[in-house]
């Protein structure tokens, strides 16, 4: 994360990613699966659970710098960028979440589960 954005700007940033990311490729996959005649719906359901450890992993940058703060934050005991990882973590699962929640639920005719 770069320096100059502050740390819930980046959060927002984070989530709307994470979430655009399942959202888009799934969307797109549809597609793709129509122009084949496969059934879109069952292709989008399938994508927005593919995608989402990628969206994660994507919109964090990548894995290591991430894993590097956590070692440094716990052996230097700075635990304060090692919260900041972690919020960082959750908000780009939950942004994944609700993105795979919303194709779900636009994928089904009744009404969707919560849990």
């Amino acid at each position: 994360m770069t320096s100059s954005i502050s740390f819930t700007a980046n959060l927002l940033i984070d989530f709307f990613v994470s979430m655009g990311m399942v959202l888009g490729g799934s969307l797109l996959g549809g597609l793709g699966a129509l122009l084949f005649h496969t059934p879109p719906l069952s292709v989008m359901v399938r994508l927005s659970e593919d995608l989402k450890i990628w969206a994660m992993v994507a919109t964090l940058g990548g894995t290591m710098d991430t894993l590097k703060v956590l070692e440094s934050g716990f052996l230097k005991r700075d635990l304060v960028p090692v919260g900041r990882q972690i919020t960082y973590l959750a908000v780009a699962f939950i942004g994944c979440q609700l993105g795979a929640l919303l194709i779900r639920w636009l994928a089904s005719d009744s009404e969707i589960s919560w849990l």
